[in-house]
């Protein structure tokens, strides 16, 4: 399956909606980074919102779904730009059994907070939104977020298994309403979706099986793809950032600085070489041994 989100409008009323669903890039995110079944699934919905949210804007940048808490699971990140890519990354307690499938928000994260953060390109303000963590699921957080936030009415179906990871959004747009009960109507028939349908049926066949008398108007797909854009030259700044001192005397105990992106698990590997190049003004003359990467 590829990782497509479609969006369609009714035609003679104010609703917009989206579908989403990922199945290469979800599983590159599991691949790279191991996690229990229930973590696993959320973090299958929470890429799906991400990919359902940013689709919502009209901009060129990267949005940030956040997930902090003081309960067995301390941070789930999901990063989504404007250009369809995708990555995530959770920290967790290892020696607390984690909920399983299902469980609320507050089971997995305790008393927290979703923050919701929108970074532009070029131009334009951060801006950041957020969502606290009650007894409820990401699907009713991410309703919460668009009622409190941006006071548009919305409903999100989300879904994942060990496979996929599946979503569907409905949203009231303002103005005149050509059909006063379509936003009900429109609800209602979603309702009627399984969940296994909406991650295994395609986005034609869905939208046919639920609004197959009402008037859609249905745009090109939009890609999504795992990427992340780690690098040398990131870590490098990192390490530059920390301090010319600590880093010595870190390189001095260990022999060697290596560290891992939390996000794709790609390895950068900096010996007493790359370290003296790094905080060295002057050029670097003579034969260099070639930096790692793993």
């Amino acid at each position: 399956m590829t990782d497509h989100l479609h969006r369609f409008i009714f035609e003679h009323a104010s609703i917009r909606g989206e579908l989403v669903q990922l199945s290469d890039s979800y599983q590159e995110v599991l691949r790279r980074r191991e996690m229990p079944e229930g973590l696993a699934r959320l973090t299958g919905e929470a890429m799906a919102a991400g990919a359902l949210l940013v689709a919502t804007l009209k901009f060129k940048g990267q949005l940030s779904l956040q997930f902090q808490g003081d309960g067995p699971v301390g941070l789930l990140l999901i990063q989504v730009g404007s250009d369809g890519g995708l990555r995530a990354t959770a920290r967790w307690n290892e020696d607390t059994p984690l909920p399983g499938p299902g469980a609320t928000l507050a089971q997995f994260f305790g008393k927290g907070h979703l923050a919701i953060t929108i970074e532009p390109k070029d131009e334009g303000e951060r801006y950041q939104g957020l969502v606290g963590l009650g007894a409820g699921n990401l699907a009713e957080a991410v309703e919460g977020y668009f009622r409190d936030s941006e006071q548009l009415a919305t409903r999100v179906w989300l879904t994942s298994d060990d496979h996929t990871a599946a979503g569907m959004l409905l949203q009231r747009l303002p103005g005149e309403e050509g059909d006063p009960d379509a936003w009900n109507r429109a609800g209602l028939l979603t309702d009627t979706l399984t969940m296994e349908e909406l991650r295994g049926l395609d986005t034609g066949e869905i939208l046919r099986r639920l609004f197959h008398e009402e008037d859609l108007r249905l745009f090109d797909p939009t890609p999504f793809r795992f990427h992340c854009n780690c690098s040398r030259e990131r870590i490098s700044n990192i390490l530059l950032s920390m301090g010319e001192g600590e880093i010595r005397s870190l390189l001095e105990e260990q022999g060697v600085i290596e560290t891992h992106c939390q996000f794709c698990n790609a390895g950068y590997r900096f010996d007493a070489v790359d370290i003296e190049h790094l905080f060295s003004d002057k050029p670097h003359h003579g034969p260099q041994t070639p930096p790692t990467q793993h």
